[in-house]
């Protein structure tokens, strides 16, 4: 099963890095080119524990359906979110948060497990791992944008 890890260093408070992460509305922005909308449960603001949100996408020229939940919150340190219904046997994606001399080391754990067995392994080894990589670098880096910029402040507004 393979495993992506990313560390993202983002000078912001803590707390803004953990309530973008979960932000709904700033996910939508981060994977404008895949046209990804939130449809179902937690469709706006910011997802909490126990909440689920389905997310439709066009990946590889395939529109697809992907429902996620948070299964674990331990704000602003730690939050877990898994696929409940989509196209992948299995994604778990950890969210670690911590403050190093005024800097928060964002890391993401990121699980997941094709369908299809050997078809799926030589999938994952020869295009996914890179193209998923990609997509969360890439998210990231909008997070450490609005972080340290002005513009979280477009999407919190200071409740949690």
């Amino acid at each position: 099963m393979p495993i992506i890890q990313l560390e993202t260093t983002i000078n912001a408070p803590i707390d803004i890095c953990f309530d973008l992460s979960r932000s709904i509305d700033l996910h939508t922005i981060s994977t404008a080119a895949t046209k990804e909308i939130a449809i179902e449960g937690i469709t706006k603001g910011l997802i909490n524990y126990n909440e689920s949100v389905t997310w439709q996408a066009t990946h590889f020229g395939i529109r697809q359906k992907l429902t996620s939940k948070i299964t674990a919150y331990n704000r602003p340190f730690h939050f877990c979110d898994e696929q409940v219904k989509g196209a992948f046997k299995k994604i778990k994606h950890d969210h670690y948060f911590a403050e190093k001399d005024g800097v928060v080391v964002m890391t993401d754990i990121f699980l997941f497990e094709s369908p299809l067995g050997f078809l799926g392994g030589l999938f994952n080894k020869l295009i996914l791992t890179a193209y998923l990589r990609k997509f969360l670098t890439e998210r990231n880096q909008v997070i450490k944008q609005f972080a340290e910029t002005e513009k979280w402040k477009e999407l919190l507004d200071g409740s949690s």
